[in-house]
């Protein structure tokens, strides 16, 4: 194939950095990486749940529409959910393995997967905390 080599000035030239480069903005595609993020959160809230005994919460649609509220929204709103999805996908990872390994071992995981369910909860509300009053969303959705 003769494909070209070069697209554009060299990055020598350009002081080896692409015009523009920075932190991608993918538009929908991260809203949905978002949606999926939030998703699995919640798969995971729901078995350190059962590991403390208690029961799953269902997701009210408040929850449920964060992710495309936070689309919609856009600016620095959705900027800090993400980082907040983020971080609380940093702090259940870790702490769902300890649980399950705690009880594949035959301990009882029920004191710490309520103190870790009860983070989760906490951190949970400030995300949602981020929504804007009901009456200001514009939803850039087409009906």
């Amino acid at each position: 194939m003769n494909a070209p080599t070069t697209f554009g000035p060299s990055l020598a030239a350009s002081g080896g950095a692409l015009p523009g480069s920075g932190r991608p903005e993918f538009g929908q595609a991260s809203a949905s990486a978002m949606s999926m993020k939030w998703s699995a959160l919640h798969d995971a809230a729901n078995v350190v749940a059962m590991l403390a005994g208690i029961a799953a919460e269902p997701m009210r649609p408040e929850i449920r529409n964060f992710p495309a509220l936070m689309r919609d929204v856009g600016g620095w709103r959705r900027e800090l959910a993400e980082q907040g999805i983020d971080d609380l996908s940093a702090i259940m990872e870790p702490g769902l393995a300890a649980l399950l390994a705690v009880n594949a071992r035959g301990v009882n995981p029920a004191p710490a997967a309520l103190a870790l369910w009860q983070e989760f909860h906490a951190a949970r509300s400030a995300l949602l905390a981020f929504s804007p009053p009901a009456e200001s969303v514009q939803p850039r959705r087409f009906m």
